[in-house]
């Protein structure tokens, strides 16, 4: 998925962010197409990062901006959240965040990070607030990109992962997993709607994921029937957890990396 001398290349630019930020990556990963597992050659570099700064940052009466953003450049795509921010989101069980904690690519994991996250998701994991999230993405994506009988095919994926996603947290299988393969290997599918997928991702991973195409009626039909099911099916809200084991974790990693 990401060569050797990409991996070098990710982990400087990682390196001199430190820099410019006087910051600390904690947890760096791939997200995007190529974790999904339906990039392309051209596909970028979607790098995602979780980082600390020095104590007295957080120790003021306003609070700073909470996220690092550059522009792409030469296909990488870099950004992260700060830690406080992150474990915000992780206690209300942002789906993202839950991806990246799954990535098969991972650039850097200082001190554990991501298994002591993953070893609280029995407490802080929401199949509610993640069903929410992608059902109404593929909702969106349907509405912006699948309403006509000429489709990108690109976008199917955009759509059909989020279905994935939601069928899966049905099924209580847990966190969504980041490859799409998974979750088409694992869920009962109908082989028919299976082959036209498998068809449609080696399309793509060809390259042709700027062509126009008619719609696939295998794929367009288990969208539209989908969608309606789950739309009736979404499951109850539930409370929101206590935040003491995440406050312990945010001092905790502020006192290993700064002392």
């Amino acid at each position: 998925m990401v060569s050797e001398a990409m991996m070098q290349q990710v982990r400087e630019a990682l390196a001199s962010l430190e820099d410019r930020e006087g910051a600390v990556v904690l947890y760096a990963c791939e997200s995007g197409s190529r974790a999904w597992g339906f990039a392309s050659q051209d596909s970028d570099y979607d790098v995602r990062f979780i980082y600390i700064r020095p104590p007295q940052w957080y120790l003021s009466i306003y609070e700073g901006r909470d996220v690092i953003e550059y522009p792409v450049t030469k296909d990488l795509d870099v950004s992260g959240w700060d830690l406080r921010k992150a474990l915000r989101l992780f206690r209300k069980s942002n789906p993202p965040l839950l991806e990246w904690l799954s990535s098969p690519v991972v650039y850097k994991d200082r001190d554990g990070l991501a298994d002591q996250l993953r070893a609280l998701l029995p407490q802080y994991y929401s199949p509610r607030s993640c069903m929410y999230h992608y059902l109404s993405m593929a909702q969106g994506n349907l509405r912006d990109y699948l309403e006509g009988e000429m489709v990108w095919a690109k976008k199917y994926f955009y759509v059909l992962r989020p279905i994935l996603a939601c069928k899966w947290i049905e099924a209580g299988l847990g966190p969504v997993p980041m490859r799409f393969q998974v979750m088409l290997e694992q869920l009962p599918l109908e082989p028919g709607f299976k082959a036209a997928v498998y068809e449609l991702l080696e399309r793509k991973m060809r390259g042709d994921e700027l062509e126009l195409i008619p719609r696939i009626p295998a794929i367009s039909d288990f969208i539209t029937l989908e969608l309606e099911r789950l739309d009736a099916a979404l499951l109850a809200p539930a409370e929101e957890p206590g935040v003491a084991l995440l406050d312990e974790l945010f001092r905790n990693f502020l006192q290993r990396v700064w002392g």
